[in-house]
């Protein structure tokens, strides 16, 4: 072969090769290797609760954040040597659950006494009541917390009001006094020795806020209402533990609390309401690093020992973001249950009563000012629609003295049941609906009888009415109120169904993407911290949770089937359930 004919043969294979290669198009950029992340979440459904955002597949964390989100091919790129990988199998990813509004020493106290909430009768209580006695030391003090006489099966005889009589509790514990608080914590029942030992007699007055039940004849029933439930000394006749050993008990209520919250998949938690010294503590054991979820503390200490030290205590994302000290707690009336909550017209069922303002208007006027002037929100617990106005009222008028203070973000802890006038004022003035989902399905088969139709369809658990007026409405459960649980609050979220079956105004329910942001994003921008978790997103914290159902889709009576399978702040497992 010539060498002209050898040229013009390898040109031909050039072009050969080139139309093929077009054919093809261009080659595919090799991706790069990146520096390694630490963790990487891969093969899953990754919901990031970041209006906008696509589903993705997989997260790689750095550090306490998140470095990536994308495919599961693009998220390979991030594994080295040492990344903990964990492969979900398609499971969900979502952002870590915000708890709203709970009372963190409050759960882990219940892991402490006796609990009552899933009791169906008043008997099965006093039978839970005469076992502790036999096991309890002479004039030891028996706790319990959990009751509510609307949710047992028959009302107890005999009974005033729906309430028993202390005698039942009289008779397993003579010796040995009892409280019992109610499952909203806004009433107490207790024994005759235990009002005995607090001096609780007939002749006893109502504390201002507070009412002591009594039977016909004059005579305490055992049933302390509101602020009557600070009568009983608890302890009294007991030996007063050593500091040692008070301080034991201290941290192992903090303790058993971190544990039961990351436990249902909880990475932020707003506790409402705690004292200058329960911060102190909690101080301590994020310095031991014995704390994993993140905090939002309400102080709730009253305006004359808060006022000198709320610029001292006032605390941003403390030990690595785990502590935040930024608002104060107060409650202006009571619950529904106990027919506490302040209310504009009488009680359906106690047309004698229109609840109990708890603490005075004034009072709480005056915390506001403290607030504005020590840059703290303001978090004022209103359930009646009275409580509510009232509240409002409190906050505009706090507005439009500091009319340079902008985007305050002030709350309204529960805002359950609401005026229609008084619905449109949270948009207005830019206040937070802090609501907790699974009140709704468990106060609605009383709320009717408390409230009557009319006010319950315009006013109860209106939070579609609330987010129309261009309100933040939060979600949590007000544990130990209720469960803990998210996913149980979610449910009752999107469903609004009872047990019976029946669904209570269902045009309020929320979308599943809504109740979504309502427990993450949502609950973040309440308290400041939306920049840096809430959502899934590069450069937040890495604070998730992976679930065994895809609670965005599976059918909506599988929602409360769902598990939490891992719990992850800061990129740290703090929880892993069995088999995950």
């Amino acid at each position: 072969m010539t060498r002209k004919s050898i040229a013009i043969t390898v040109v031909a294979l050039l072009a050969v090769t080139a139309a093929v290669v077009a054919a093809r198009g261009p080659a595919a950029p090799q991706q790069a290797p990146m520096q390694p992340a630490d963790l990487v979440l891969t093969n899953g459904k990754v919901v990031t609760a970041e209006d906008g955002a696509p589903e993705a597949q997989a997260v790689a964390v750095r550090g306490d954040r998140i470095e990536a989100i994308g495919t599961t091919n693009d998220i390979k790129r991030y594994v080295g040597p040492a990344t903990q990988v964990i492969d979900l199998n398609g499971r969900l990813l979502i952002p870590g659950f915000t708890e709203s509004h709970g009372h963190f020493t409050g759960i882990g106290q219940a892991e402490m006494q006796l609990k009552l909430m899933n009791t169906a009768s008043w008997d099965e209580i006093v039978a839970k009541v005469a076992e502790a006695a036999k096991k309890a030391k002479p004039g030891q003090w028996i706790t319990g917390r959990g009751w509510h006489q609307e949710k047992w099966t028959s009302r107890p005889q005999p009974n005033v009001e729906g309430f028993p009589t202390h005698a039942s509790l009289d008779k397993v514990s003579p010796n040995n006094p009892v409280i019992l608080t109610h499952a909203s914590g806004h009433a107490s029942f207790a024994n005759a020795k235990a009002m005995e030992l607090s001096g609780v007699t007939r002749a006893t007055p109502n504390p201002p806020g507070g009412e002591i039940l009594k039977d016909a004849s004059g005579d305490p029933v055992g049933l302390l209402r509101e602020r009557a439930s600070g009568l009983i000394r608890r302890g009294a006749g007991e030996p007063r533990p050593t500091p040692e050993e008070a301080a034991a008990r201290d941290r192992k209520v903090l303790e058993l609390a971190d544990k039961e919250v990351t436990s249902k998949g909880i990475t932020s938690f707003h506790d409402a309401g705690s004292s200058f010294a329960t911060i102190d503590l909690i101080k301590a054991l994020i310095d031991e690093g014995r704390m994993n979820v993140r905090l939002w503390v309400m102080v709730r200490e009253g305006n004359e020992r808060e006022a000198p030290l709320l610029a001292k205590y006032r605390t941003i994302d403390y030990g690595a973001a785990h502590l935040t000290v930024r608002a104060i707690k107060r409650a202006i009336d009571g619950a529904l249950g106990p027919n506490g909550a302040w209310l504009l017209e009488p009680y359906a069922d106690k047309p004698d009563s229109t609840g109990l303002n708890t603490t005075p208007v004034a009072e709480i006027a005056e915390t506001a000012k403290l607030a504005i002037a020590n840059d703290y929100q303001l978090c004022v617990h209103a359930i009646g629609d009275r409580g509510n106005r009232e509240t409002l009222n409190i906050y505009e008028q706090a507005f439009k003295a500091n009319p340079t203070k902008k985007d305050l973000r002030w709350r309204v802890e529960h805002a359950q049941h609401l005026s229609p006038a008084d619905i449109p004022r949270f948009g207005q003035l830019g206040v937070i609906a802090s609501m907790e989902g699974v009140h709704c399905t468990s106060d609605a088969p009383y709320v009717l009888a408390r409230l009557g139709p009319r006010r319950a369809e315009e006013g109860a658990y209106v939070w579609q009415k609330l987010m129309k007026t261009g309100a933040v409405v939060t979600n949590g459960t007000d544990a130990p109120v209720e469960d803990v649980d998210p996913i149980a609050s979610y449910h009752a979220t999107v469903s609004r169904r009872l047990k019976d079956g029946t669904v209570f105004f269902p045009d309020q329910r929320m979308s599943r993407i809504e109740a979504l942001k309502s427990y993450t994003i949502k609950g973040a921008h309440a308290g400041f911290e939306e920049g840096s978790r809430g959502s899934l997103k590069a450069g937040k914290y890495a604070d998730m949770v992976v679930l065994s159902k895809d609670i965005l889709t599976v059918p909506e009576d599988q929602i409360p089937t769902a598990r939490v399978a891992y719990t992850i702040v800061g990129g740290k497992i703090v929880y892993k359930a069995a088999g995950s």
